[in-house]
């Protein structure tokens, strides 16, 4: 029920902030609204209200702002009001409103979000010096050894860990040229990401220079009783490097009911060697400890987290401009796309993970969709602003047949990446995932 709530909550204002949009700059124009609903289908709730008609319809899949003349087909008076009798820049000022709308709500969440400040990976900004290649990972196989700079993927510049994340991550099981610094002379491997979680995102198997760190011991643990303290640094275990958080539970958690030897750090730089049983409980080995990994605390002002968020949104505009170019040219795994079903699951698991999440979650997807409708497909708002832009070249209005076939083009492209991204949601989901024979 709250993954269903969270979905509805987070596609409502998308849905309602986007065709708010087309609506004001309607109204601003002159140009009479006849409808104004969220959802399609059958009218669940309606209200009027002067000349429009409010409504909640039962599909909740989007909305839609029916305006007076709208279509070719429509009863025409010839009167300023109708949509059709306006010039191409008034058509074109409220068609691009609906995507504004997104863009610009998108700024302003992130913004609050990121004006509520957060603890941030350490390495997160800094730029990506290997600090550890995990055996038998891509990297590894590939030759990328500790303190390579990695410079570039796929011919795009990283110059930051993050930036290296995002270029890996959008091409699982593609070949990925690879350039590094290494002792001062620059190299190129070729190396195939792994995919990782359920959406498919790419990983190559290196970790930053960092090490995870004890938070806090519990009192009468293993850990305590084998002498470690809050603030250790966790350098290996059994003469494995630790790098991670997740890295170190996994370690202890294999190994309940067997002596494991920790290199740790103290804060006065003291490398000790500590051995500890970690109990096993359940299915898994314990020490009683937590664990952190080294953060910053970013805590930017009003001005500071707008700014922030103009830029952020700009850079993942960026991404999402590359993923369409990959999905062209076979960079990008069309397995990466998302749907309705998957849109609910991130909003559920987003709304348990809090209010900072949710709207995170709804910052990016609302950026999404303001860009997808600019996209140059007929039945799209930015379809219908290239018809009248080419017929603004043209001087002339296409026929009524010549538009039904770009319409028609357009309907059946949306309807093939509907069926591929359902059919990506389905496939995330395991019991029916289990039902496709040639997915096991």
């Amino acid at each position: 029920m709250n993954t269903l709530l969270a979905f509805l909550f987070v596609l409502g204002v998308l849905v309602f902030v986007h065709e708010l949009g087309h609506f004001m700059a309607a109204r601003r124009l002159g140009v009479r609204v006849l409808t104004f609903s969220l959802g399609f289908g059958p009218k669940i709730l309606r209200i009027t209200r002067g000349d429009t008609e409010y409504c909640v319809s039962v599909i909740p899949l989007g909305g839609y702002v029916k305006m007076a003349g709208e279509n070719p087909d429509d009863p025409r008076s010839g009167r300023p009001e109708e949509f059709l009798s306006r010039t191409k820049w008034e058509r074109f000022q409220i068609l691009i409103m609906g995507p504004v709308m997104n863009i610009l709500l998108a700024v302003v969440v992130m913004a609050l979000v990121l004006a509520q400040g957060a603890e941030v990976p350490i390495y997160q900004d800094q730029p990506p010096i290997v600090g550890a290649v995990t055996p038998g990972s891509p990297a590894d196989r590939a030759g990328i050894q500790r303190d390579d700079r990695i410079l570039t993927v796929a011919d795009d510049q990283v110059e930051t860990w993050e930036d290296l994340f995002l270029a890996v991550g959008m091409r699982a099981n593609r070949d990925v040229s690879i350039a590094l610094l290494r002792d001062g002379q620059t190299r190129t491997v070729t190396v195939r990401p792994v995919s990782e979680t359920r959406f498919e995102i790419g990983s190559i198997g290196i970790l930053p220079d960092i090490n995870p760190i004890v938070a806090s011991v519990i009192a009468g643990e293993p850990a305590e009783r084998a002498g470690l303290m809050a603030g250790d640094i966790v350098l290996a275990v059994n003469g494995e490097r630790m790098v991670t958080r997740t890295q170190l539970i996994e370690a202890i958690s294999r190994n309940g009911g067997r002596e494991i030897e920790l290199t740790i750090q103290r804060r006065d730089d003291q490398q000790l060697l500590v051995r500890a049983t970690p109990e096993q409980r359940g299915d898994r080995g314990m020490l009683g400890i937590y664990v952190t990994e080294p953060t910053r605390t970013f805590q930017p002002g009003p001005f500071e987290a707008f700014q922030l968020s103009v830029e952020r949104n700009i850079e993942f505009s960026g991404l999402i401009f590359r993923t369409l170019g990959g999905l062209f040219v076979g960079e990008t795994s069309p397995r990466q796309l998302m749907g309705p079903v998957a849109i609910a699951q991130l909003s559920g698991e987003s709304a348990e993970a809090g209010w900072l999440a949710l709207f995170t979650l709804m910052a990016s997807i609302s950026l999404n969709l303001g860009l997808l409708n600019l996209l140059p497909i007929p039945v799209l708002d930015g379809g219908h602003i290239v018809i009248m832009a080419l017929e603004g070249i043209a001087r002339r209005d296409f026929s009524m047949a010549v538009k039904e076939k770009m319409l028609l083009a357009g309907f059946v492209l949306l309807m093939m990446l509907m069926v591929t991204v359902i059919y990506n949601d389905l496939t995330r989901i395991n019991w029916i995932e289990r039902l496709m024979p040639w997915r096991n």
